[in-house]
């Protein structure tokens, strides 16, 4: 049937290339393929329209913070992430205190899966289905590393989505997605996958989050979020949750076996008990900067920052360690990784095989239960003027490290140079180095003062990219620094 369905869309060159006035002939061969296909969208659409939901959300009025300054309740997303994302949607409506987005229903008696960030700091959660009936819905839980949220309204006999397997998603098939995007509700789109495994997206830190996106080319818009993306069956492959730009065609979809995994607990708990490590990460063979750097392996995961707080932070790992298997399982990428770790018991020891400085080494790590991190207030002083440690090439400017400094800044060492300032359009700024953050070492070089911070920069290429080594009172971790692209 699938193969039938692609075929259709080769005919629909041929159907147009008749041209005006071949009606009245005999129709190509190909029309009854093309029909078949529109009654396939057809028959998607209704079937699964009415187990799909528009969420209405009246958030909780916050005071004003101060200006440049913006709250994430969602950790490990770039500061004011949804809050941009929904922008250019909330300026069309006259109340900037409500939300709207989609949702899918997932039980019988009235469970709603959809995105986080749609009933994020939510007052008031109303729910209406394609028949017109209204509910009041009562947020079940969120799980914010993944982005999904489940709802529930007093409601039964509810018709019901059915979620699909995502892993045996393909790049290239259909894709269909349903929702309310601009208060427009129920639009229907489609296109295809795009791609899998996606994760790394400019403008969207997800290195610390539990993402492994679907990318689509399916029409995609604010309102559409917590929405369902279908497969050609009308079974649920993905929840719509990001997109990259408005009408660019590249959006991005929760992959369905993990909603379906995080979703499952949190109607059975109320919340999503999730095993980490405490680490950021970032798979070798995706980023050519990295590739640049570790030169001795062509595979793994690389550990790009690591939080004191977390499991990773009691054990003998280190930032540019990289993760070659867990328990003896090879991971390629940071979705493996983490798909590792969530099947993992938290509290019971997993074994890392490590590469680090030309070997390969055992790291015994135990898992902790994630908990959403208190953001930490970082009290700078104003740059120090003069010579010292003013770097134009990095666009930073550096002081030596001082216990006072060390105490002031909450973190436990005597080696290393403290950031004073940060030139915005550099490559330290672009890459979010920050004042107060510590430079422990340069090219795996150690620094501690500002003349051999001075020393080291005299061989860096900033063409090939500059590896500097960070630590600050919420983690350790590491960026690579490098010129300007032409």
């Amino acid at each position: 049937m699938r193969k039938q369905l692609y075929s259709a869309v080769a005919a629909v060159s041929l159907v147009a290339a008749w041209g005006p006035g071949a009606c009245a002939k005999d129709p190509p061969a190909g029309l009854d393929l093309v029909r078949q296909l529109n009654r396939a969208f057809e028959d998607v659409a209704e079937r699964v329209s009415p187990a799909v939901v528009v969420i209405n959300v009246v958030q909780k009025t916050t005071s004003p913070s101060s200006e440049g300054e913006e709250d994430d309740s969602f950790q490990g997303l770039p500061p004011g992430f949804w809050r941009k994302f929904h922008e250019q949607f909330k300026r069309q409506m006259p109340d900037e205190s409500r939300a709207e987005g989609s949702g899918i229903i997932v039980r019988d008696n009235g469970y709603i899966l959809t995105n986080g960030h749609v009933i994020q700091d939510a007052e008031s959660i109303q729910v209406r289905l394609q028949d017109g009936r209204v509910f009041k819905g009562v947020l079940r839980g969120i799980d914010s590393q993944s982005d999904v949220a489940v709802i529930k309204i007093e409601a039964g006999g509810l018709p019901v989505a059915k979620l699909g397997d995502s892993n045996k998603t393909r790049v290239g098939e259909f894709a269909i997605a349903i929702g309310a995007p601009f208060s427009l509700d129920y639009s229907v789109t489609f296109g295809h996958i795009s791609a899998k495994s996606r994760s790394v997206i400019e403008g969207y830190e997800g290195a610390g989050m539990d993402q492994d996106f679907l990318q689509t080319d399916a029409l995609i818009n604010p309102g559409n979020s917590g929405g369902p993306l279908l497969n050609i069956e009308g079974q649920v492959i993905g929840i719509n949750t990001l997109i990259r730009g408005l009408h660019t065609g590249i959006a991005f979809a929760i992959p369905s076996n993990l909603a379906r995994e995080v979703a499952d607990q949190i109607i059975a708990y109320g919340r999503f008990s999730r095993p980490w490590l405490g680490i950021y990460i970032q798979s070798l063979r995706e980023n050519a900067d990295l590739r640049q750097q570790f030169r001795d392996i062509n595979d793994g995961v690389v550990i790009s920052r690591i939080l004191p707080k977390g499991p990773a932070g009691k054990s003998n790992l280190k930032p540019t360690d990289v993760i070659l298997a867990i328990d003896g399982q090879h991971v390629s990428t940071a979705e493996q990784l983490r798909a590792a770790i969530r099947e993992k018991k938290i509290g019971r020891p997993v074994r890392l095989d490590v590469f680090r400085d030309g070997k390969t080494i055992e790291v015994s790590v135990s898992p902790g239960e994630y908990v959403d991190p208190t953001p930490v207030a970082v009290e700078t002083k104003a740059p120090t003027k003069g010579p010292a440690g003013a770097m134009a090439d990095l666009g930073i400017t550096v002081k030596p490290l001082t216990p006072e400094l060390a105490s002031q800044f909450g973190v436990d060492t005597a080696r290393g140079v403290v950031i004073a300032a940060v030139e915005r359009d550099s490559p330290a700024g672009r890459k979010g180095l920050k004042p107060g953050e510590i430079i422990t070492s340069i090219n795996r070089r150690q620094i501690s003062s500002p003349k051999e911070f001075r020393e080291a920069l005299k061989t860096l290429d900033l063409d090939k990219g500059v590896l500097v080594d960070l630590l600050s009172s919420e983690a350790a971790r590491f960026e690579i620094l490098k010129r300007t692209e032409p």
